[in-house]
């Protein structure tokens, strides 16, 4: 029997039904929770053996999810879906459908590891390079030496390696998944496998992993409070990353005030 035959033998949890107030922005389901909010439907996740798959939004994604409709598809399939970045707080205001606050995936992941040095929880770390991998495994334990490392597994394994990568998930018991790769692979292997794997919670964290393990700098409280941390990061990288967010950004703006116009509704 093949590796993804027997995780689909696998029963799957039953969803956790997010009950907190929900807005509709560019056509995508958002839910106005506080950071605090998430982090208590993670513990009830947590403790009462349910689903939750944690989709985050900033400018970026909602461009992307119109331009590639697979991946619209994939956050959708997400049951919490939160404002990661401050352009998307900007525009609900905006809208007149305020969220409450931005939560940003590297800090919800820094407030589960903090329950979870309380709680004892369970974390697989799934993505980046084996030796990020290795030093974010080393820093957990340093800073939340509560927080159970159920396993680890580098980012760089082909799609013929899903299966397995998937079936040594659901053999550690894990309460809690970081996934820390790029998109859209990030959301195609969440949405594929988050039944089959049976981990209460599955929160994609991009490149949280390069920052706990100090191969990144965060940007300075200053500029994340003024909703500057895309421009830091331009700023650390150029070369890299001004096309991207000069054209994302551009975007974005064009699709606001389109939704001032012709409001989208829920797909």
């Amino acid at each position: 029997m093949s590796a993804s035959q027997n995780i689909g033998d696998l029963s799957s949890l039953s969803t956790l039904e997010v009950t907190q107030r929900d807005v509709c922005l560019f056509g995508i389901t958002v839910h106005a929770l506080t950071s605090s909010q998430a982090l208590d439907n993670i513990d009830s996740a947590i403790k009462n053996k349910q689903s939750l798959h944690i989709g985050m939004l900033n400018a970026a994604k909602i461009v992307n999810m119109k331009r590639n409709p697979t991946l619209g598809e994939d956050v959708r399939s997400s049951n919490m879906i939160l404002a990661d970045g401050s352009s998307v707080v900007m525009a609900s205001k905006i809208l007149r459908k305020t969220l409450p606050e931005r939560v940003t995936g590297i800090d919800l992941m820094h407030g589960i590891l903090s329950r979870g040095n309380k709680e004892g929880y369970r974390v697989f770390c799934l993505g980046a390079t084996p030796e990020i991998l290795a030093r974010t495994e080393a820093e957990i334990r340093k800073q939340y030496p509560g927080v159970v490392i159920a396993g680890t597994q580098h980012g760089y394994f082909s799609d013929s390696e899903e299966a397995a990568v998937a079936q040594k998930i659901t053999d550690s018991d894990a309460d809690v998944l970081f996934v820390a790769i790029t998109s859209p692979k990030k959301e195609q292997f969440m949405a594929r496998w988050n039944t089959a794997m049976r981990v209460p919670v599955v929160h994609g964290v991009g490149g949280s992993f390069d920052v706990l393990a100090g191969k990144v700098q965060r940007a300075p409280l200053i500029w994340q409070k003024y909703g500057m941390e895309w421009l830091y990061r331009v700023v650390q990288e150029p070369g890299r990353l001004w096309k991207r967010y000069l054209v994302t950004n551009t975007l974005f703006l064009g699709m606001l005030a389109k939704e001032l116009f012709l409001p989208s509704k829920p797909l």
